[in-house]
């Protein structure tokens, strides 16, 4: 199938998405929507795809090597044994994930290849940001057997933008599929959390805080477990409020968006010193609190928030937001949207936006001067 972007431009076609968040949470993220680009005409199937556990652990290892790394000097020898490793796993997980659903490389105009990101550092004082995600495109494309579009942040960071969030222009086509306006956000729960807010074409998106990560990272420090599975160990503390208070003076909770956040930028440290109920739910009101202070920055109050990402499956995070915001929190799934897809299905979205030559960062999203495209595609059959 060779399907060339003015072909894209007259119709709705397949695409397959795939994320693999910074909270490491073992899955790759599998989606396929129809689409031409600017409308979800159809959502397909999606599943979430365990990594083998090698990779999992090498992944971790592969994180603290570009901590440690800081984009100085030559790049860490791991980020090439762990690009090929994923992209590997990924790969085979597209083969299989088509034929449990019956369908052949040929059917799929493009997979949407994010990789995994290892590091992320924003623009600062006028100068330009970098960002790193491990992903080879060109060899997915041969194992996969069909085109793939990868590196979708490069361009926008080497434009001026902070290279996230990209989600915002899938958020809209979100909204307008829910027919939803202005009196509505939607909020993503990973490992960092993003809103996206619109009125009318005009599309506002940033990085809140976080969400997931700091949690995860706490319990998994404490109770070596993968995460505060539905809240309960939050929800058996108690919140240091005099604590939340000082953490909410952190600066990047005030400044103007566009802005974006490293996985690492605000860490499980935060709660060092409380016990592991305490700290847990000190983390989780943070994760709520900073989504007031974005809120506060939108030209206008949103009355619903509608919630993706793996933090809507905690009730508690879910009850604190709610609480301190003053908002309708609701899940994705709720109004018809799939909770858990939402990022890899945005992937595949950009794919077509990218083959036919479509923007997807906006001055209001990622800071960049003006609207820009991305991503590299590499052809199944060059």
């Amino acid at each position: 199938m060779d399907i060339r972007a003015g072909d894209l431009a007259m119709k709705p076609v397949w695409a397959v998405g795939l994320m693999t968040g910074t909270v490491l949470d073992g899955n790759i993220d599998i989606a396929m929507i129809r689409t031409d680009g600017e409308r979800i005409e159809e959502f397909g199937p999606w599943e979430l795809v365990p990594y083998p556990r090698d990779i999992r652990g090498l992944l971790a290892d592969t994180l603290q090597a570009a901590r440690a790394w800081r984009f100085e000097g030559p790049e860490p020898e791991i980020f090439g044994e762990a690009e090929r490793a994923l992209t590997e796993a990924q790969s085979l997980a597209v083969k299989d994930f088509l034929a449990r659903h019956g369908h052949a490389p040929s059917d799929v105009a493009a997979v949407g290849f994010h990789g995994q990101t290892v590091l992320h550092a924003a623009p600062q004082n006028g100068a330009r940001g970098f960002t790193r995600q491990l992903g080879d495109g060109m060899l997915m494309a041969g194992i996969v057997g069909t085109d793939v579009v990868h590196d979708f942040r490069s361009a926008d960071m080497a434009a001026g933008g902070q290279g996230a969030p990209l989600s915002a222009i899938y958020h809209k086509a979100m909204l307008d599929r829910i027919g939803a306006g202005s009196d509505t956000a939607i909020l993503n729960l990973g490992g960092v959390a993003n809103m996206t807010w619109r009125d009318g074409d005009t599309v506002i998106a940033f990085d809140t805080g976080p969400a997931n990560a700091p949690v995860n990272d706490w319990v998994a420090r404490h109770n070596g477990a993968d995460m505060d599975f539905d809240g309960k160990i939050a929800a058996s503390g108690k919140v240091d409020e005099e604590r939340l208070s000082r953490l909410l003076q952190h600066p990047f909770l005030t400044r103007p968006y566009p802005k974006s956040l490293d996985r690492f930028d605000f860490s499980a440290a935060m709660a060092d010193g409380l016990g592991v109920e305490d700290g847990a739910a000190t983390l989780t009101a943070f994760t709520a609190a900073s989504v007031v202070m974005a809120l506060d920055l939108l030209p206008r109050r949103p009355l619903r928030i509608v919630v993706c990402g793996g933090g809507r499956k905690n009730p508690v995070m879910m009850r604190e937001i709610g609480a301190r915001t003053g908002c309708a929190v609701v899940s994705a799934d709720s109004v018809g949207l799939r909770g858990d897809a939402v990022e890899a299905e945005c992937f595949a979205y950009l794919a077509i936006r990218s083959i036919r030559g479509l923007p997807y960062s906006y001055p209001l999203t990622t800071g960049v001067k003006s609207p820009q495209t991305g991503g590299v595609l590499a052809r199944a059959n060059p």
